[in-house]
């Protein structure tokens, strides 16, 4: 299937170009630029672009193992967010050229500035496209000026008002209800599937190699039962998070992705725990691989909502469309999914 094409092109390609010693340099201050131009060649980043316009045309179902293999990897350039970018540009006629572009929202000043109190990605993007209260702005990256955050590769971003009014401001008609919050949280849910994965594959495989009075750890009872508890967090995140990418066209459903992101970002705070707990004083160290993984759940946990906050928009999603009792609401929601009896 296409989808398992492009899969297998972006596996093959991260493992060479992404293995974790690069992801270091970049954090460290490394240039992306390379590992970006091997990305923009192969054409992920125009996937989501209409065929019409030269990109692949493909829904958000189809790219949703590439970007697990993102997280997977601790991708740290933005692909998803540039697949998603160009695709809104594409749809008003916007050509937003060569370049990764990050996903933020912003603020406007009272001077006509333009500021971000965050931009996940932002230190390594080349423009940002920014949805703030009067519409949409791509804005160079260079031209504002940037204030470290929490995560390395993320920034403060502030443009002045000379710099923010002469950007280009293409508008872009979004479906009602949908806005950049929602785009955010389906392509970061996609990615914590995949470093989850990634973090299990990492604790299981850690503790079946490390030895402890005579035989792996990972033989001892309540270390199973830990990695049980774990991999139920993980597989149920990654089922949520292709929920939130289910669908036909290229943006997703706010219900599906309050549901994804949710569960993702519960499940992140688990199994980081449960990963550092059995890997023990080592899986805190700066130079065992798994930090880069954790950290970046952390950083995505609450980057577009956390799980409060996405439990509360699907409560209202499903409380908005249902008049009657909770108790009715959930009676139908679960007949029609086939889990009781009609």
């Amino acid at each position: 299937m296409q989808d398992d094409l492009f899969a297998d092109a972006a596996r093959q390609l991260l493992r060479d170009q992404c293995p974790p010693r690069q992801v270091r340099a970049i954090e460290s201050g490394a240039s992306p630029q390379a590992l970006w131009n091997a990305l923009e060649q192969a054409g992920f980043a125009d996937a989501l672009v209409p065929e019409t316009q030269g990109g692949a045309g493909l829904p958000l179902a189809q790219v949703f193992n590439v970007w697990s293999l993102c997280g997977a990897h601790a991708l740290p350039v933005p692909l998803a967010e540039t697949m998603l970018a160009r695709a809104l540009l594409a749809v008003c006629g916007t050509a937003p050229g060569a370049g990764s572009i990050a996903l933020a929202q912003g603020r406007l000043q009272p001077d006509g500035g333009l500021h971000c109190t965050v931009v996940p990605l932002g230190r390594v993007a080349d423009a940002v496209l920014v949805q703030h209260g009067r519409g949409w702005r791509l804005l160079a990256a260079d031209q504002a000026v940037s204030t470290p955050a929490a995560f390395r590769l993320d920034a403060g971003m502030h443009w002045s008002a000379a710099t923010a009014g002469a950007a280009p401001q293409p508008s872009i008609a979004l479906p009602a209800g949908l806005d950049l919050n929602t785009l955010q949280a389906c392509l970061i849910a996609a990615q914590m599937a995949g470093a989850l994965m990634e973090v299990f594959r990492r604790t299981l495989q850690y503790a079946n190699e490390r030895t402890q009075f005579g035989r792996p750890i990972g033989k001892f009872q309540a270390i199973q039962h830990q990695l049980a508890i774990m991999s139920e967090h993980v597989f149920a995140a990654r089922m949520a998070a292709q929920l939130g990418c289910a669908g036909e066209g290229m943006l997703p459903d706010r219900l599906r992705v309050a549901v994804a992101k949710a569960r993702c970002s519960q499940a992140a705070l688990a199994a980081a725990q449960t990963a550092h707990a059995v890997h023990g004083a080592i899986g805190f160290t700066e130079e065992f691989d798994l930090q880069l993984f954790t950290r970046r759940l952390h950083a995505w946990r609450w980057t577009a909502g956390s799980e409060s906050f996405w439990h509360a928009v699907a409560g209202s999603v499903l409380t908005d469309a249902h008049a009657g009792p909770t108790l009715d609401l959930l009676r139908t929601t679960s007949e029609a999914a086939g889990a009781v009896p009609a």
